[in-house]
């Protein structure tokens, strides 16, 4: 990837990871346990995937690595604890399809805050092309709005605003890696889930045999790959344009459900997914011809 520019590495390193958490949502729903049990272990797991990853890549330089993220990644911390708590009540308290539409309109809420926080300006292609995005979604999912309760819906609003900010406190922080960040919102996420857990007086409760397949896919595997190269993406391109690319998971994630567990996606699906791949594909080339434009390498 030495030969590309920057804009270019972004867009392939943030598609390969939503790419990767496209099973995520399947995933959540083969674990049948509670949510503060499904968040104890998505957590751990996740630290743990993570974490080895690191020791791998930086081997003695790991704990410096994570130093280095400061201030800013406790922030990213935060929210992306809050991210997966909310994410994960919202797939329990309202359809997948709400989860997915409300958690599709993060590209607006990133451009705003990267306008608000880091003065960066948003591309008009980038407006035009969340519009398009979220019509293509709305066609998607618009037989299967109104179907879950409030709570849910608001908890994926909550999730939504989560992602949004860290994509943005990512951008700000891009001249050092974020992803020992993301890794301690797992070892958070895990600690939030026993201390609620404990006072519920429940969870983290035991699981059934066959959750453990999908739970540990998810943790090890999808989360811990999915959220390390989602990480890296605003080290090199605008956050919202890395939200941009999260729809993805709206159009991809029923189709593993389809495969899965037989659940067609219908024609309203293969229609609002469509709009939704081509107009990503249609802004993606825009921004390489604008860079090239630019001056900087394609």
């Amino acid at each position: 990837m030495s030969g590309l520019s920057d804009h270019a590495k972004g867009l392939l390193i943030t598609a390969a990871g939503v790419l990767a958490i496209t099973p995520d949502s399947l995933l959540v729903r083969l674990v049948d346990t509670d949510v503060w049990t499904l968040v104890f272990w998505r957590g751990l797991l996740m630290a743990f995937g993570i974490g080895v990853g690191l020791l791998l890549v930086h081997r003695g330089e790991t704990w410096a690595r994570c130093r280095a993220v400061g201030a800013n990644g406790l922030l990213i911390t935060a929210l992306f604890t809050a991210t997966t708590v909310f994410f994960v009540t919202a797939l329990d308290r309202t359809t997948v399809a709400n989860t997915l539409i409300i958690v599709s309109s993060a590209p607006l809420f990133a451009a705003l805050f990267s306008r608000l926080f880091l003065a960066e300006a948003v591309p008009l292609r980038t407006w035009m092309a969340i519009l398009a995005t979220l019509g293509g979604i709305a066609i998607l999912v618009s037989g299967s709005l109104g179907q879950g309760t409030l709570e849910g819906d608001l908890a994926a609003l909550a999730a939504t605003i989560g992602l949004a900010g860290s994509f943005t406190a990512m951008r700000r922080g891009r001249a050092v890696s974020m992803v020992p960040a993301t890794a301690l919102s797992g070892v958070t996420s895990a600690a939030l889930a026993v201390l609620v857990g404990t006072l519920l007086g429940g969870a983290p409760a035991a699981l059934a045999p066959e959750a453990w397949t999908p739970l540990l896919l998810m943790g090890l595997l999808v989360l811990p790959v999915s959220t390390a190269l989602i990480t890296l993406g605003p080290r090199y391109i605008p956050a919202a344009e890395v939200g941009l690319l999260m729809p993805l998971e709206t159009v991809l994630g029923p189709l593993w459900v389809w495969l899965a567990l037989g659940e067609e996606p219908g024609p309203r699906a293969l229609l609002g997914g469509t709009v939704v791949v081509v107009t990503l594909m249609l802004h993606a080339i825009a921004g390489l011809r604008a860079a090239r434009a630019a001056g900087a390498p394609a």
